[in-house]
């Protein structure tokens, strides 16, 4: 006898979004989505989802409701605005959130939806980028109730390589906010590396190649160098103005705290400088323009 998999509703297709439903969709769950800009969701629907015309629509075909939206704020619009998620929702169905926001705002997004209509959150961030959403070898960080993650583990191992519960709401969102300050920092060190490399007359196209399992060595720096030496910058895999926003996240945070974090605050003024010469909307590989000599 088979087992009926949990329907599921999806807000937010793009570059990871996108590539997760997909996945959802070959794995055979039932699946809505919606989409703020609604064309999104056209490769999906002729692959077999459903689209609902707003947040609250997706409620009434979903056991799960899932978000892999922008930020903080995005996410409180679609959850609490009008024809949001608050509105569709009921007991006994769970809102997981993909996206990486702030903590303190999870804690309090969660509490007031289910205080609202009963549902309850899981903040699920991811690591890994478009490659790993297309892989199925995200990283996903989790916070919420045990039960709730045990109740949707099938459906995030589709999504995900290593699924870890980190402790309470809000917990994943710390996780991530590390692990976001880890990449940034790395991705300007690389950057710097490349720049210093090219202007002492080594080919930084070998870098990666030279330090691969070293202690040196990482997935940013196999990734990361190869792009900036070649000056390969297309197609867009993510973006600056998503580790400047998780950058600002993590500062913020740290100083709510009470705890110091001078190295990822400096990385934050370099991303936000980088940011303001027309890069927001660019891939992080162009962090090495920074450093480069200019003509």
């Amino acid at each position: 006898m088979s087992i009926a998999l949990p329907s599921l509703g999806f807000a937010g297709i793009g570059l990871m979004g996108l590539p997760m439903c997909r996945r959802l969709l070959a794995a055979g769950f039932p699946l809505t989505v919606w989409n703020r800009s609604s064309d999104k969701c056209a490769p999906l629907v002729a692959a077999g989802a459903s689209q609902a015309n707003s947040p609250a629509e997706l409620c009434a075909a979903a056991d799960v409701v899932m978000l892999c939206l922008a930020d903080t704020q995005v996410v409180h619009e679609v959850v609490f605005g009008d024809d949001g998620i608050a509105a569709g929702g009921a007991a006994g169905q769970l809102l997981v959130d993909f996206s990486s926001l702030e903590p303190g705002a999870t804690r309090q997004m969660a509490a007031q939806l289910r205080q609202a209509c009963g549902m309850h959150w899981l903040d699920a961030p991811v690591s890994g980028g478009t490659p790993g959403a297309e892989a199925g070898s995200l990283a996903i960080m989790v916070g919420g109730e045990a039960a709730d993650l045990e109740r949707v583990r099938p459906v995030l191992q589709v999504l995900g390589q290593r699924v870890t519960h980190m402790g309470a709401v809000g917990a994943g969102q710390v996780t991530k906010a590390c692990n976001q300050m880890i990449v940034a920092c790395n991705a300007l060190v690389i950057a710097e590396v490349v720049a210093l490399a090219e202007q002492s007359g080594v080919d930084a196209s070998l870098i990666a190649e030279a330090l691969a399992g070293g202690f040196a060595d990482s997935r940013p720096l196999q990734i990361l160098a190869p792009q900036m030496a070649e000056q390969h910058y297309e197609p867009v895999k993510w973006h600056v103005r998503t580790l400047l926003k998780d950058l600002d996240t993590a500062v913020k945070f740290s100083r709510e705290q009470g705890s110091a974090t001078p190295i990822s605050g400096l990385a934050a003024q370099l991303m936000r400088l980088h940011g303001s010469q027309g890069y927001l909307e660019k891939d992080p590989a162009t962090l090495v323009e920074l450093f480069r000599r200019k003509p």
